[in-house]
């Protein structure tokens, strides 16, 4: 059986992170011109890796300014893009489209200071974006066994994969969080051993660049 690999990559730079608003389905307005010069570069880079081994499946959140990183990846792979929206980033209810500073001073903190609470009218939890999220990569990884999977999304969905990989509750407050580039990419593949069983590996967390080099060592086990 070949190895599965989960590449997660979070979009380019936006407007909203610059701007730092909620960009939720009304706050986001989609790349910078700086975000679409890095979803290109991101392109391609991946092509070494697509050449190497195919990517199967290309998977992108619904927000615009993922979807137009995705859609760089895809021209330059020739993939069709799936949207799932489930890989949507957080809802951020009545937040959305305000500043984050105005919604940080109203909760009392980061919605991950107090992951069970929602931080705003309509919101979910951070309890409840970690669970979806990471349910839904989970389905993916069990629907695509032995194959290579790119998903397009964002640094919140990458904290999930880690949380849900690392055995972290989501309603545990962690006293560290994950810093996730721009464009960059994150990979966990679950690889066969010599002895012929199973385990996950953090190949790559945040890389920007040098994709073309990454050959994922085989373990050796007795």
């Amino acid at each position: 059986m070949p190895d599965t690999d989960l590449m997660l990559v979070r979009h380019g730079e936006a407007h909203c992170n610059i701007a730092w608003i909620a960009g939720g389905d009304l706050g986001c307005t989609g790349l910078t011109q700086r975000g679409h010069a890095q979803a290109a570069d991101l392109a391609r880079a991946l092509r070494p890796l697509h050449d190497d081994r195919p990517i199967d499946v290309l998977y992108a959140s619904p927000r615009l300014r993922v979807r137009e990183t995705a859609q760089a990846v895809s021209d330059e792979l020739t993939l069709p893009v799936r949207i799932e929206p489930r890989l949507a980033g957080p809802d951020h209810g009545e937040a959305d489209g305000r500043p984050w500073a105005d919604i940080i001073a109203e909760f009392g903190g980061h919605p991950s200071d107090r992951p069970e609470e929602p931080f705003a009218p309509g919101s979910e939890s951070w309890s409840q974006f970690l669970a979806r999220a990471g349910g839904c990569l989970q389905e993916m990884v069990s629907r695509h066994e032995g194959q290579r999977v790119l998903v397009i999304a964002h640094g919140e969905t990458v904290e999930a994969a880690h949380r849900f990989r690392l055995g972290i509750p989501s309603g545990v407050r962690m006293p560290f969080g994950f810093s996730v580039a721009h464009a960059s990419l994150t990979w966990w593949s679950l690889r066969w051993s010599s002895a012929g069983d199973t385990r996950w590996s953090l190949v790559l967390h945040g890389a920007v660049s040098g994709f073309h080099l990454i050959r994922p060592s085989r373990e050796l086990r007795s």
